[in-house]
């Protein structure tokens, strides 16, 4: 009686595996380890094609559509990756991705390995095994500290939809919002509240003006000891202040440091707590209204440094690279009178650690323009930081900085526009970054009652210059031994130039 064909099949299956496969097993176990490149060739070189073609197949779909996202949806992922939800996902969908390769590297190991090896070399690619399928689970488990960083940065640091404060714009959600604000304004605070001082002040009080179509970027300080700050005319607060921020009671020639620009930030929130509406950080919408109003601007949105974290995002950089053209003082008290530690010395690319690229940011000591240096310091704080903050340095350290950024930032950014300041970043960076200098001599030489019309001018001349008429020209062109040969005179804005090593004293 013949055979049936299951018969037939079955002893076919059996004579397959009952014949010796023809490789070394080094040679089982290269294949096998290579194969996870693309996952599904190992199996096609065990004859398996089925299983083979599947997974060969289905690999080089998910590296196609991979490469397709990153190069082509480069927008889509910097929202994905500051989206908390989707973090999540993100962190469930590595786990999974990296068990199918194991699974993979395994099975296809264990297909390849000839049945007549002996103890020695199963023991030896066991172990070769074990140890690729354990450097992928901790790459995998970086991956994911990395997103779940990632993911608690964004939840801290960044404003959800719950509190909503009046200063903050209203913008709706288009494919590229920067349309609405051909001009975004966002206030730099540097917040200090040291063991030295009884709340916070910000010492450090900055707009950062940028044109949103091409990056380009306008720094404008505000000197700490601004008294008179306005507020807009439909504030309640100027109804409270009329003149600005002080008080007519006491002699202007006397001190009123409590109505410094510095002390604005405490005192106001404790003087009349609610008077802006609802907030979540009252001391910086206040500051939003009145520096907005001092310039002329509409300031938009608000970042808040801790000066003492500032330190540690420095770090997590890996340092940043200063020209310094004078000694700066690290530490001091001019009203105390403790002289500083020490200097940061002079000298070209200075490379500095966190503590001292703090004070190489803030440190002023016995100096006549002390502030105005600490400011033009400040800028090219900034600008060293844009230029460290490659992709490549942020991408190795990201954890590192991730949490030193929940511990010195806060912002009334919104999580859904993170995505566009991301790419609107990215310009930044690549633009030109410059100053706008509001004139101390004429505008504020002491502090008490500053002429913020003039710098309202200054400003507005700065950030949208009138066109100049160009002049009749004859048609007889004048020779070349007459013609006077012009230089073009340096932007003393632009902070290439105002940053360069030119040692000398501060002024």
């Amino acid at each position: 009686m013949a055979p049936s064909r299951a018969q037939r099949s079955s002893r076919s299956s059996r004579a397959r595996r009952a014949r010796p496969r023809r490789r070394s097993a080094f040679v089982a176990l290269v294949i096998a380890v290579v194969g996870i490149l693309l996952p599904g060739t190992a199996y096609l070189v065990a004859r398996r094609p089925r299983l083979g073609a599947v997974v060969t197949a289905l690999s080089l779909t998910l590296y196609g559509a991979a490469a397709y996202v990153g190069l082509r949806k480069r927008d889509a992922v910097i929202s994905w990756a500051l989206n908390p939800g989707l973090l999540l996902w993100m962190i469930a969908g590595l786990g999974a991705i990296a068990l199918a390769w194991i699974i993979v590297l395994v099975t296809s190991y264990k297909m390849l390995r000839p049945l007549t090896a002996g103890p020695g070399s199963r023991l030896a690619g066991s172990l070769v095994v074990g140890v690729v399928c354990f450097a992928m689970t901790v790459g995998t488990a970086s991956g994911a500290q990395t997103l779940m960083a990632q993911r608690s940065l964004v939840k801290k640091v960044f404003a959800g939809g719950g509190s909503r404060s009046q200063t903050r714009p209203t913008i709706a959600a288009t494919k590229d919002i920067w349309t609405q604000l051909p001009r975004l304004n966002v206030l730099l605070l540097g917040a200090d509240d040291g063991d030295d001082r009884q709340g916070t002040r910000t010492d450090t009080v900055m707009v950062a003006s940028i044109d949103t179509k091409t990056g380009n970027t306008s720094l404008i300080s505000l000197t700490r000891n601004f008294m008179r700050m306005p507020f807009p005319a439909d504030s309640p607060l100027h109804k409270i202040y009329p003149t600005g921020f002080w008080d007519p009671s006491i002699d202007p020639r006397k001190e009123q440091s409590e109505f410094y620009l510095d002390a604005m930030y405490r005192n106001i929130p404790k003087l009349h707590p609610g008077v802006i509406g609802p907030s979540d950080n009252e001391g910086a919408d206040i500051l939003k209204l009145s520096v907005g109003e001092a310039l002329g601007l509409k300031i938009h949105y608000y970042v808040q440094i801790n000066l003492a974290g500032f330190a540690k995002l420095v770090e997590a950089l890996g340092g940043i690279t200063v020209n310094i053209n004078y000694p700066v003082p690290v530490g001091g008290n001019d009203d105390k009178k403790i002289p500083p530690s020490r200097y940061l010395q002079p000298g070209p690319n200075r490379k500095l650690n966190g503590t001292d690229a703090l004070w190489f940011a803030r440190g002023r000591y016995g100096v006549a323009t002390a502030d105005l240096a600490r400011q033009a310091r400040q800028h090219c704080t900034i600008q060293a930081l844009v230029e460290r903050a490659t992709p490549q340095n942020v991408l190795a350290n990201y954890q590192a900085i991730a949490a030193a950024g929940e511990q010195l930032i806060r912002t009334d950014i919104p999580e859904k526009l993170l995505g566009p300041f991301v790419t609107l970043g990215g310009r930044v960076k690549t633009a030109k970054i410059s100053n706008i200098d509001l004139d101390k001599k004429k505008n504020f030489p002491n502090g008490r009652n500053p002429n913020y019309a003039a710098m309202r001018e200054i400003v507005a001349n700065a950030l949208n210059p009138k066109p100049t008429t160009p002049r009749r020209t004859t048609t007889t062109r004048p020779s070349t031994a007459t013609q006077p040969k012009t230089t073009p005179k340096p932007d003393d804005g632009d902070l290439s130039s105002a940053c360069a090593y030119n040692p000398g004293p501060p002024g």
